[in-house]
């Protein structure tokens, strides 16, 4: 099998415009959680969310751009192309015809579904515009990326609620690692922040109202964010034989399923998921160093991480470090695996931990090393990045240094 690196980041998401803003606010423990401004957020009972700021669309698309991209799609291709022009690469030729996208998202184009249900059923026009229906899809900002790199290969997106980034990065790895794809784009994105897409998260009830405190006793529900995460995933001695930065390895990937609840986490589906990652990577529990959570700030979900770490390590989970990181960009469902693998490549490669922000009262069951609202300085040579489920799919990956 060959090895597969990292060798481009890009991103855009409610912290910052590209990885290098994103990272010093994750270093700064900063909060990019703030009150939502779009049409009848007065409507809701969740006015909060880690939305982006100051983006103008209109200046890096043009017209007919526009009529194709959902926010989704245009957040992705901001990121896509921070994450190629880093790495270097260029496609032409076989490159071209076997390189590919596999992105992950769980509501695709929510804005233009918004937007175009209150066109009809508020407005009460009987037209839509042509192009509705590929621009929503959830499969369109994987096929922007392969038209507008040339990318010939296998492109699809894939989508399993809150696990849908590393499960797409996943199948990145694989190929790569397979030979069936000597490069691949792989992350996520998502832009559900819209009046359509908070007011249906409302009814489950899951939402805080006024932070996201992952593994504090008083937390209260989880905050959803919008941006993507995009990457270059290469094969080892092609990135070598073309001088390109390696930001770090994907040495390993497992993915499991709880098959017991649509909506509650558990705690041995979790654990298998880490443990095969390890196994996978041919690591051992102690190698590991930090673990980037999935803790989304509700009182199921970071518990139940917490046990399935305790279980996996063992006396090591005293040792480890782990953040969550949705404390400071929120939530971003399909798209939130892919920002959050920017603070594994960060303890990696700087050997900064990102804190978990809003950390205000111990939790026993939460009785892990969880980097309380200061970032820290360590040096890491593995790293985790959890990803777990609505649905009850669970999908792990381990990275390492080089």
């Amino acid at each position: 099998m060959k090895r597969v690196v990292i060798t481009g980041a890009g991103t855009i998401n409610s912290l910052g415009h590209s990885v290098p803003d994103t990272l010093e606010a994750m270093r700064e423990g900063r909060c990019g959680i703030s009150e939502l401004e779009f049409r009848d957020v007065d409507r809701l009972a969740i006015k909060i969310g880690g939305q982006v700021r100051g983006f103008e669309a209109e200046g890096r698309f043009n017209r007919q751009q526009m009529s194709l991209y959902d926010r989704f799609t245009q957040f992705t291709l901001t990121a896509a192309k921070e994450a190629i022009e880093q790495s270097g690469i260029e496609f032409h030729g076989e490159l071209a015809a076997r390189s590919g996208v596999v992105l992950g998202t769980a509501g695709g184009g929510v804005s233009t579904w918004d937007d175009n249900y209150r066109s009809v059923y508020e407005d009460g026009k009987n037209r839509v515009h042509p192009f509705v229906v590929p621009k929503l899809m959830n499969n369109a900002a994987a096929s922007h990326v392969s038209i507008e790199y040339n990318l010939k290969g296998p492109s699809f997106t894939v989508s399993t609620a809150c696990a849908s980034s590393n499960h797409a990065m996943a199948q990145a790895f694989q190929m790569v690692r397979s030979g069936a794809a000597p490069a691949m784009i792989t992350g996520g994105s998502e832009s559900m922040l819209c009046f359509g897409g908070i007011k249906a998260w409302e009814g489950l009830r899951v939402m805080s109202k006024d932070a996201c405190r992952p593994f504090s006793a008083n937390r209260n529900g989880m905050v959803q964010g919008e941006g993507a995460g995009i990457f270059v995933f290469e094969e080892y001695e092609h990135a070598r034989a073309r001088g390109a930065e390696i930001l770090c390895e994907v040495a390993g990937f497992a993915m499991s399923s709880d098959a017991a609840d649509i909506v509650m986490p558990s705690k041995q589906g979790a654990a298998r998921a880490m443990a095969g990652a390890l196994a996978d990577a041919k690591l051992n529990a102690s190698d590991v160093c930090y673990i980037n959570a999935h803790g989304t700030g509700t009182a199921a979900n970071d518990k139940t991480e917490c046990a399935a770490v305790a279980g996996v390590f063992g006396p090591h989970a005293d040792d480890l470090m782990i953040s969550s990181t949705k404390s400071m960009h929120g939530h971003l469902i399909g798209g939130t695996g892919a920002v959050e693998l920017l603070a594994c490549i960060m303890a990696l490669r700087d050997g900064v931990i990102a804190p978990t922000i809003g950390y205000e009262e111990p939790d026993p069951e939460c009785a892990l090393d969880v980097v309380p609202n200061e970032a820290r300085e360590a040096k890491v040579n593995v790293a985790l990045s959890n990803a777990f489920a609505f649905g009850g799919l669970n999908a792990v990956l381990a990275l390492k240094r080089i």
